[in-house]
């Protein structure tokens, strides 16, 4: 049988339940530049904040990010960061079985201090942890998933990703790996396409059921 060497997983939507958290903060952001677009904090979810700068505040806009920026620091500083049910006991089944699991994330390190405040515990349960400054491109495209394998000497088919956002499934489809689509931040049926399995949580997830639907492929 294969080995399954590694759970590599993104953040929002993936380990916390905290889209609903950014909608509001984006929400009012969005209306506040962007009236004549209404439900915009809705297109950009999963994308990351150069992406949404790129996309959305360029030109005449591009001075108001350093403010966005600092609002957007200040939000996620109060933010809570509520575990996704059923992660923690599934990645304490992964340890006991030999897996090694990572965060593979678009978010930056000043946001991921705000993460260790609120949840002292949280790099306990990681092996490693990859940010945004770990990897030259953005999702979709595969770099940051295939240098998470890589620091655990994992081949791509040796792994699986947790995404829930469009890019980061297509991200973990490019990099070559098993894709389990979170429906938390969009429905099961629009991210079928993009992963290999679907579920709103981990509750009836753990090493054994992962790795019968790995194996299966």
């Amino acid at each position: 049988m294969k080995e399954l060497k590694a759970a590599l997983f993104d953040l929002d939507g993936v380990v916390f339940d905290t889209e609903g958290q950014y909608t509001v903060f984006w929400g009012e952001q969005c209306r506040l530049y962007h009236p004549e677009h209404p439900g915009l904090e809705h297109e950009i979810k999963g994308q990351t904040l150069d992406q949404i700068y790129d996309g959305w505040f360029s030109g005449e806009l591009e001075p108001q990010r350093a403010i966005i920026t600092e609002r957007l620091n200040a939000f996620e500083r109060q933010m809570t960061f509520t575990f996704i049910d059923g992660f923690e006991a599934l990645i304490a089944d992964l340890h006991r079985h030999g897996v090694k699991t990572a965060v593979v994330t678009s978010s930056n390190r000043p946001k991921m201090e705000a993460v260790y405040e609120r949840q002292p515990t949280f790099k306990q349960l990681f092996n490693a942890i990859l940010t945004s400054e770990d990897f030259a491109e953005s999702k979709p495209s595969p770099d940051c998933y295939l240098r998470a394998a890589q620091r655990f000497g994992a081949q791509p088919e040796e792994c699986i990703v947790f995404e829930d956002s469009f890019n980061g499934l297509r991200s973990g489809r490019a990099a070559g790996m098993f894709v389990v689509g979170l429906a938390t931040t969009n429905s099961e049926e629009s991210i079928r396409p993009l992963s290999d399995y679907q579920t709103k949580d981990y509750r009836n997830m753990n090493f054994e059921t992962l790795n019968n639907l790995w194996q299966a492929i």
